[in-house]
């Protein structure tokens, strides 16, 4: 039977016993429902996967006895920062699911004036709990070492700041004609998706003033959401760790 691999925030020390964080317990406790005796892998984001076996379980609180620690090899040498649009419903969640497989180092979600999702307040604070829940999830699944960061929703002129330390900063834009095999190999990047109706051409042209390279994928227009995923396929292949 594979042992399932959990994300946990506790300090986890080879030989010593530690109480799972409440997320990582209720999920261990109350959806799978494990018992004392039984074995699970656990991280916490310091590079390592740590073997360990459950000591007490409730639905509610789960202490472990911690195992070796194995050094995690999984994340890429190429640094990614998304800039996603924000996108209704299940689309938000697969562009965050699938950015944290393709291994994105942060997600920056984004409002753009084609936008259609407004998020203020509780209902903003709530649904970047969700989105880091998903990307907590996602990187359990795939076997990443480190859980991506998702960062409080920014407007564009924030975004275009917060990137300025990044080598190379890509906007994609369907109507250029420079692709991604054209540059030179950066270590640190930035990538901006627009919304499902497309960023306006005042959004292309301040993103390029600010020293954001348009970018094309190819002759089709990608969906917001599928747009991300193929970028970073072929970011991993140029320039990390897939083409390896």
């Amino acid at each position: 039977m594979r042992k399932p691999r959990i994300y946990t925030d506790s300090a986890l020390i080879d030989g010593a016993t530690a109480d799972l964080d409440d997320n990582a317990a209720q999920h261990v406790g109350r959806v799978l429902r494990m018992q004392p005796g039984q074995e699970l892998r656990l991280f916490n984001g310091d590079g390592n996967d740590y073997s360990a076996t459950i000591t007490s379980a409730s639905k509610k609180n789960v202490q472990v006895q911690v195992g070796t620690a194995e050094a995690n090899t999984t994340e890429s040498s190429l640094e990614i920062v998304l800039g996603q649009t924000l996108s209704k419903g299940d689309r938000m969640d697969y562009a965050v699911q699938k950015a944290v497989e393709m291994g994105v180092t942060r997600i920056v979600p984004l409002t753009t004036e084609r936008c259609d999702v407004r998020l203020r307040g509780d209902r903003e604070d709530k649904r970047l709990r969700h989105w880091q829940s998903v990307a907590i999830s996602a990187a359990e699944q795939c076997g990443r070492a480190r859980v991506p960061d998702i960062s409080p929703i920014m407007a564009l002129s924030d975004w275009f700041r917060h990137t300025e330390d990044c080598d190379v900063r890509l906007v994609l834009h369907h109507r250029t004609e420079q692709s991604l095999d054209s540059m030179a190999t950066p270590s640190r990047i930035a990538l901006m998706i627009g919304p499902e109706g497309g960023l306006s051409p005042e959004e292309i042209s301040a993103a390029e003033t600010a020293g954001f390279l348009p970018v094309a994928l190819g002759p089709r227009i990608l969906r917001t959401e599928t747009a991300p995923v193929a970028a970073m396929a072929l970011c991993q292949w140029l320039w990390g760790d897939i083409g390896s």
